[in-house]
């Protein structure tokens, strides 16, 4: 019987940034040993923080567009199963070192079953520390340990994008903006386009903490400029999506990207420009009075940004499963 379906359907706008992969991602990729105390390749060091529990702290300063982490999961677990969700990840954690084991059931999780005890039913705990920290990885889901000890950030607040590449078999996080020295690391675990309010909500229910990054901490007047060019960028995000019914003109389109760009830099929000110049070109390519705006104007603006290596790093949010799994859904920016 089919127990299982992890949620990578996410809504429309997720679903048009969707990135297809290859078709192999559901094998096997066994994780490498690693310690992130004694991996001098890893620049940061993860300490408590007060109010947030672990985090990443860069050891010292890291470039707009370094490369911050590669990390092969732990183990990946297919779409579908066909046995008890807490029996599937206790087997697979039958498959690891005793050093992998350990550096997973460090990990923090959330929405523990109240009638459960975390001393005695460690099954269910390797259940909820899957939920809280798995992050999808092609068609699969995998854990990643390294990568998890990154906190999230709203908006502007985040400093840190990555993706799966299945041919490789590993995740990449790249940083998206120069980090000092000191400075906590922030990779994003939704959609943060929205309200104040509303991410705070989401991420109160789905993963336990009420957020206090630097875009929700803001003053009242100034978060709620925040909030309207946020939603603003959403606004025209969804317009842009409709190009491809034909429902908006090139031109059109075109505008839509103007805007959007023009808030981000505002917010500065940049995360996903490396989407949206590719759709502007792609815009264009059906329509010759857009193409001097897209290879033009964004091109030498993306050059700016010095993030023209990074075009295939995606946005990653949170998504929860229809049926109580949760996972990371990475999203083409």
């Amino acid at each position: 019987m089919l127990l299982m379906w992890f949620g990578m359907t996410g809504g429309i706008f997720f679903g048009w940034y969707f990135g297809a992969g290859n078709t192999d991602s559901g094998k096997e990729q066994p994780g490498v040993p690693f310690s992130l105390e004694t991996q001098d390749a890893v620049p940061f060091t993860v300490i408590d923080i007060p109010g947030k529990g672990k985090g990443a702290i860069a050891s010292r300063d890291i470039k707009q567009g370094e490369l911050i982490i590669e990390e092969r999961p732990l183990f990946l677990v297919p779409p579908t199963i066909n046995s008890s969700p807490t029996d599937f990840i206790w087997d697979k954690l039958e498959d690891v070192t005793e050093e992998q084991r350990e550096s997973f059931f460090n990990l923090s999780f959330v929405n523990f079953p109240a009638d459960k005890d975390p001393e005695t039913d460690l099954k269910d705990v390797a259940l909820a520390i899957f939920e809280t920290n798995a992050v999808s990885a092609g068609s699969s889901v995998g854990i990643f340990p390294r990568m998890a000890r990154l906190n999230h950030g709203c908006s502007s607040a985040f400093s840190a994008v990555y993706t799966y590449r299945e041919k490789e078999g590993s995740l990449v996080v790249y940083a998206i903006k120069d980090v000092q020295k000191g400075t906590e690391l922030l990779i994003t675990y939704s959609d943060t386009k929205q309200p104040r309010e509303q991410r705070r909500a989401y991420l109160q229910k789905q993963y336990g903490f009420h957020c206090t990054c630097s875009v929700c901490s803001l003053p009242d007047d100034v978060s709620k400029a925040s909030d309207n060019r946020l939603v603003e960028m959403n606004r025209h995000q969804s317009r842009l999506s409709q190009w491809i019914q034909r429902t908006v003109s090139g031109p059109e389109a075109i505008e839509h990207v103007r805007s959007i760009w023009k808030l981000g830099d505002e917010e500065g929000y940049w995360s996903e420009r490396g989407r949206l110049a590719g759709d502007a070109v792609f815009v264009a390519a059906g329509h010759s009075e857009c193409v001097c705006f897209a290879a033009g104007h964004l091109g030498r603006s993306w050059r700016k940004r010095s993030l023209s290596n990074l075009t295939d790093i995606p946005l990653q949010c949170r998504c929860s499963s229809r049926v109580g799994i949760n996972c990371h859904q990475v999203v083409h920016n």
